[in-house]
């Protein structure tokens, strides 16, 4: 059968190179396909594009390329297969050029680190990072400038015209990167059959941080060495947003299945604040200029997940949106929102006015919720109403004001779009884009928001049942968009004490039949400022990942929703109040009921 791979870059690139020595040493027929970004490549595997894509993690000079392995565990990637790669560097310039006449170097930011010392040597010369190496080689080609370079493999030259003008360039001879071809969780077993060597030919990666006490890595790292597991690397880097915490990447020889692995990860649990297993993947690839390797036995991977779930007791609809079904990313999903991450044992809170009134209002919000604790800033700027005299927001003015809100307050932000023709520019203003509950079926328009890389907000339609609501997420999935947070925000049933009735239910149906992160937005949901706080806590306490609050300095002059709007004096309290109730993702320790 017929592969298909994707890597970063263009034709001319190592990672190109990498990923099409592997099919060849493996023996089977694929095509490759370059992606502007090495998240690009993640979101190209994981819906499907692509079986493999392959993302560099280690370099000998440059050090870790943390990207990679922060891509593959945010988005519960599979490794198959480690491919150490000889980095053959060479500057590549027009034919007839010299290396005296060289003023601009163009070349990866790693490629370009990695041959510091030599870059040193060319007095005068500019060096300008650019996305990729097979895009620095053509860019310089097409330019027939004498005076520019790319730095490169000998493959990018030929395939661009261009002449070595010096060889051998970077900072040691023995400049190797680390590549993991990696596949989908959902990956065919075709696929995975490309990696799974026996275990004594497999290496482990984890992330993890560890308790914030003395001596917490060293037990760690003891534990490893009690059941005899060779560590072959540990480095650390703050977290975000947590002074003086760290986490660490470890690699370590053996593979998941052998018990004694098992064993020792199940140890680590108890020392760590955060453990995430990024996979066992196969050593057997590695040679001065390319791959070696046998083939390999299928890989036996448990689909069952942490609190329970079983592929079999999901619904029979759930074939009609196989991206949005738990079963494709049974882990859960992680969604990166600048520094936040929505799903990852984080209970996210989102404050903010249901509308952008003024310049002042908004930052006065802004930095109120930031310093009771909020992560994110929301604020409607287009606004659907039901009465056509209703305030309509302040459309493109309040994006501009939203935006600098954000800024200002060192906030990611969160606003709703209504029509297709505001999604280009809401997605340069706005980091999460949202969908309100009156669109939830406006089926263009979630087409068209799962073509940009803005993470979605979607909210429940006022009447739509849960799979409903699931099969919107998938119009967006299905766009190549993998990043949809679901809201749910009450819905329209016989009580009329509250404004719509907060189906709290959603959210454990929500979290075993989807992968999907879950929030909540009570200020809709009751419609009342002194029913918001016994709900918030009710969210938080059934597992929801976070909660959307409508904040205002004054909610009795607010143009929009005031009735359902906190002070700020409320939202403080709300917030110790959550601080003091474990987060869903510590309730999925709990084993299941089972069915």
């Amino acid at each position: 059968m017929a592969f298909t791979g994707v890597y970063q870059g263009i034709d001319g690139a190592h990672s190109k190179l990498v990923l099409d020595s592997f099919f060849q040493t493996k023996g089977v027929e694929a095509q490759s396909s370059g992606a502007p970004t090495f998240r690009q490549v993640a979101i190209n595997v994981l819906n499907g594009k692509a079986d493999v894509g392959v993302l560099p993690i280690d370099n000998a000079i440059a050090g870790t390329v943390r990207e990679g392995y922060d891509l593959l565990a945010e988005y519960e990637l599979v490794p198959i297969a480690e491919v150490d790669w000889r980095m053959d560097q060479r500057l590549l310039g027009i034919p007839g050029a010299l290396v005296e006449d060289i003023r601009e170097v163009e070349g990866h930011p790693l490629i370009l680190e990695e041959c510091g010392h030599f870059l040193g040597t060319l007095a005068g010369v500019r060096v300008i990072p650019v996305e990729d190496t097979g895009v620095a080689a053509r860019e310089v080609a097409e330019s027939k400038d004498k005076t520019r370079a790319a730095i490169g493999p000998p493959e990018a030259g030929k395939i661009y015209g261009l002449a070595e003008l010096a060889a051998n360039i970077a900072d040691h001879p023995e400049n190797y990167t680390r590549f993991l071809i990696f596949a989908a969780p959902n990956a065919r077993e075709e696929v995975l059959q490309l990696g799974g060597a026996t275990p004594e030919h497999r290496k482990t990666s984890v992330l993890l941080s560890t308790l914030h006490e003395a001596g917490s890595l060293a037990r760690c790292i003891d534990i490893l060495a009690e059941a005899k597991i060779n560590l072959s690397k540990l480095e650390s880097k703050p977290k975000l947003g947590k002074a003086w915490e760290y986490l660490f990447y470890l690699d370590f020889e053996g593979d998941v299945r052998e018990p004694r692995v098992a064993q020792a990860i199940a140890k680590l649990e108890e020392y760590t604040q955060y453990l995430h297993v990024i996979g066992s993947y196969d050593t057997h690839n590695a040679t001065q200029r390319g791959i070696r390797g046998d083939a390999l036995p299928a890989i036996n991977i448990d689909r069952t997940s942490s609190n329970g779930w079983k592929p079999e007791l999901m619904p029979a609809s759930a074939k009609h949106w196989p991206k949005a079904a738990r079963t494709a990313h049974p882990s859960g999903t992680r969604i990166k929102v600048g520094p936040v991450t929505v799903g990852d044992g984080e209970f996210v809170i989102v404050g903010g006015p249901c509308a952008v009134e003024s310049r002042d209002q908004v930052i006065e919000t802004a930095k109120a919720v930031k310093a009771a604790g909020a992560v994110m800033l929301r604020g409607g700027v287009f606004k659907p109403r039901s009465n056509p005299y209703s305030f309509q927001g302040m459309g493109w003015e309040g994006a501009e004001l939203l935006a600098e809100a954000g800024r200002a307050a060192g906030l990611p932000t969160v606003s709703e779009v209504m029509s297709i023709d505001q999604v280009e520019g809401m997605s340069r203003y706005i980091d999460v884009l949202q969908i309100g509950a009156r669109n939830m079926q406006n089926f263009d328009l979630l087409k068209a928001v799962g073509k940009v890389n803005n993470p979605i907000l979607l909210k429940r339609g006022m009447s739509a049942s849960i799979e409903e609501w699931i099969a919107a997420a998938e119009y967006i999935l299905a766009e190549g968009n993998p990043n949809v947070i679901l809201c749910e925000r009450g819905i329209r049933t016989f009580e009329t004490s509250t404004r719509n009735t907060l189906d709290l239910s959603a959210i454990p149906v929500i979290r075993e039949r989807t992968h999907l992160p879950i929030m909540v937005d009570p200020s809709h949901g009751v419609g009342v400022r002194r029913w918001v706080r016994p709900l918030c806590r009710a969210a938080k306490a059934l597992g929801a990942h976070g909660l959307l609050i409508e904040v205002h300095p004054n909610p009795a002059e607010a143009k929009c929703d005031g009735d359902q709007s906190l002070t700020f004096a409320d939202f403080r309290t709300i917030m110790r109040d959550l601080s003091m109730i474990p987060t869903g993702d510590e309730l999925e320790r709990v084993p299941a009921i089972a069915e």
